[in-house]
């Protein structure tokens, strides 16, 4: 029994001499990631790694909405802002704390942010006004280390930021500052968090934030943006995003992708997908079996023929051959995109996904019955040759 209490209390003494050096040897500028133990009014406590626990302001703990976005037991990363007596305070690592550090040379080392008016445009960038212990020294920042895009640069002028220091040198009279590498940060985390609530598969609802030739970017948190490719936009063929959705219009997307690419995510989103339609082409059967009259809308012009919209993801070819004996054939011919024309679904071929078309006539030809009740939802049954004028059919 003496042995095993011995043997205790050694290990014991081992455990607390290692405390001991752990204390000693953590120092202000350390950055570490600990366990939030508790989470009081104005102050939170987070395990050091030592026998005295960290102090952390509250107020690193909130988002953007002022509310506590973090719990007891989840991991925070921190740096050591002082040591004060047996007190370690900490900053959240890319808060806004600085005005805890003593310095402006303290906050470059420490890599702590600072805030900062930006005062004026300069020669490449902005003249910034730093607050806090550093109030009155002024700093640089360039245009492309204000923001993640730079669209207009007076918009900038007269508000306050964080900024993290770059560039410390000639005792304080040349200080670079950048908000990029905070946003970079805050985006970081943020992305952190995005994969960790959210699955391949799930909906969720985003504002188009902008559009380019390729898709429109839709963020769907504070610094989270996924892109919807042209293709994923609509079941209908569309030429350029803004034809589907505007800037600022709040949208409803599929996650369907996230890859990490150069450390940065890549969200991949369909907007079509989200609809809970599915795919249209498997309606075509029932919809528009080999017969069928529909109002459609021309969406192409081509020498062959016109390629005309039946409906959502839905497309067919009416081919020139098949209005020349119409009664109008030159209203036809006259038709552009984005006319309204009345077409008679002349045969399907499903598992190519090609509709042929043709002109609804007076005495109609009702061959096209034979068609459909040979015709399988496969669209099986067709003659070799029913399909000669769909050989451009393209999509």
């Amino acid at each position: 029994g003496d042995d095993i209490e011995k043997t205790e209390s050694q290990d014991f003494a081992s455990l607390l001499a290692a405390s001991d050096r752990g204390l000693r040897s953590l120092k202000t500028g350390d950055s570490f990631r600990g366990e939030i133990l508790s989470i009081g009014k104005e102050e939170a406590f987070v395990s050091t790694g030592t026998p005295t626990d960290g102090t952390l302001l509250l107020r690193d703990l909130l988002d953007e909405n002022k509310q506590i976005k973090y719990k007891v037991g989840d991991l925070i990363d921190v740096v050591v802002t002082r040591m004060k007596g047996s007190e370690i305070l900490l900053s959240k690592k890319g808060s806004t704390s600085s005005q805890d550090v003593e310095s402006l040379e303290d906050a470059f080392d420490m890599e702590l942010p600072i805030e900062g008016k930006v005062l004026e445009l300069c020669n490449g960038g902005f003249r910034v006004q730093l607050q806090g212990q550093a109030a009155g020294k002024t700093a640089f920042c360039p245009v492309s280390q204000m923001d993640f895009r730079v669209t207009d640069q007076n918009e900038y002028v007269g508000k306050k930021f964080d900024f993290m220091i770059t560039q410390f040198s000639e005792k304080g009279r040349n200080v670079v500052v950048s908000r990029r590498r905070i946003l970079d940060l805050q985006r970081a985390e943020n992305e952190g968090g995005f994969m960790q609530k959210h699955e391949i598969g799930k909906n969720l609802r985003g504002r188009i934030t902008r559009l380019e030739r390729f898709g429109a970017f839709v963020e769907l948190e504070p610094g989270i943006e996924g892109l919807v490719h042209v293709s994923e936009l609509s079941w209908s063929r569309v030429h350029h995003p803004d034809e589907v959705v505007k800037p600022n219009q709040e949208v409803d997307v599929k996650l369907i992708k996230i890859e990490d690419q150069d450390g940065r995510l890549k969200i991949s989103l369909s907007i079509k997908q989200a609809g809970g339609d599915g795919e249209p082409w498997l309606m075509v059967p029932q919809k528009f079996p080999a017969g069928t009259v529909v109002k459609g809308t021309v969406e192409k012009k081509e020498s062959f023929g016109l390629f005309v919209n039946l409906g959502p993801g839905i497309t067919g070819l009416l081919p020139k051959s098949k209005w020349r004996d119409a009664a109008d054939p030159n209203s036809i011919e006259s038709k552009k995109r984005g006319d309204e024309i009345m077409v008679q679904v002349d045969q399907v071929l499903f598992e190519d996904r090609k509709i042929s078309l043709r002109i609804p006539g007076e005495a109609e030809d009702l061959s096209w019955k034979d068609h459909a009740s040979a015709s399988t939802n496969t669209g099986k049954g067709f003659g070799s040759g029913a399909f000669a004028d769909l050989a451009k059919f393209k999509k």
